[in-house]
This record gives structure tokens, sequence and C-alpha cells, in this order.
């Protein structure tokens, strides 16, 4: 769970040029000033980077970066990312 929390904190820390370091499991989205739009955008760069699909009535419920971890582990358990096999 340590590399998703770091990836997603990456994520907002950039999309929100602020530093990563400042960014705490948690930190609300209220705190790093993110609203709807930058919420979308970091839902879009999130699923991107762990190849998964945050269904779009999850993102309401998501206040925290934790709650965004959370989220993402429990896809990612639900939906482990495809693997690729060599004959």
């Amino acid at each position: 769970m340590e590399d998703i929390a770091q990836r997603c904190i990456e994520i907002i820390a950039k999309s929100k040029s602020i530093p990563a370091d400042s960014i705490t499991l948690d930190s609300t989205f209220d705190e790093l000033n993110v609203d709807s739009l930058d919420k979308i955008n970091i839902s879009f760069e999130v699923e991107e980077a762990f190849s998964i699909e945050i269904p779009d009535e999850a993102l309401g419920t998501i206040k925290t970066v934790g709650d965004m971890v959370k989220g993402v582990t429990q896809l990612r358990e639900n939906h482990p990312p495809a693997t690729v096999t060599t004959p």
C-alpha cells in the first residue's frame, strides 16, 4: 500500500504544483485546494497509473488522500492488472 500511497501523493503534488512531502494520507482535498475539476483530472492520472477504472459515483466519496489510496487498493485487489506471459 505504501507504493500506491506514494504514487497517489506524487500525482496530486504534480497536479497542484505543491511539494509531495507536504501531503499526507490525512490531507483533505479541501486543504489541498483540489476542486471538482482537479479531482477528475487526478482520477484520470490515477486510473492510468494503476490500470484501474474509478467509478464516477466513487469520486464524490473521496475526501482525503487516504480515501483515494484505500479505493485504489480495493480496485487493484478486485481487478489485478493483467500479467503478460511469454511463450
